[in-house]
């Protein structure tokens, strides 16, 4: 059984930074890439960042560009998405996934293997 657990969330203040974990189970981890998207209260799942199954490839949503970092530790089946610089308009529900093709990530939800259950993150202004 596949499991992708988040993990990290929680109430901060505006500029402030927190860090999400996803740890996963039930898969050849190391195959797989992970992204983090996130959904707002009213607005639909948007994508955040991708990390390739080696973590040599990172690619990230134009909002979040230089104030977010995704990376991984295959030792431990877990991935991460360090956040700074946090924004009111970061307040959401974090999910994490995985899927085998590092592009399809980027795409959106439809085509992506596994999801998460998600994380909530609140800013607070």
């Amino acid at each position: 059984q596949v499991q992708l657990v988040e993990s990290g969330g929680g109430l901060v203040q505006t500029g402030g930074s927190l860090r999400l974990s996803c740890a996963v189970s039930g898969l050849t981890f190391s195959v797989y890439s992970m992204g983090w998207f996130r959904q707002a209260p009213g607005k639909e799942r948007e994508f955040v960042a991708v990390i390739s199954w080696s973590g040599g490839a990172v690619y990230y949503a134009d909002s979040v560009k230089g104030r977010f970092g995704i990376s991984r530790d295959n030792a431990k089946n877990t991935v991460y998405l360090q956040m700074s610089s946090l924004k009111p308009e970061g307040t959401a529900v974090y999910y994490c996934a995985a899927d085998l093709d590092y592009g399809e990530i980027p795409k959106g939800k439809s085509g992506i293997d596994y999801w998460g259950k998600g994380a909530l993150v609140t800013v607070s202004s």
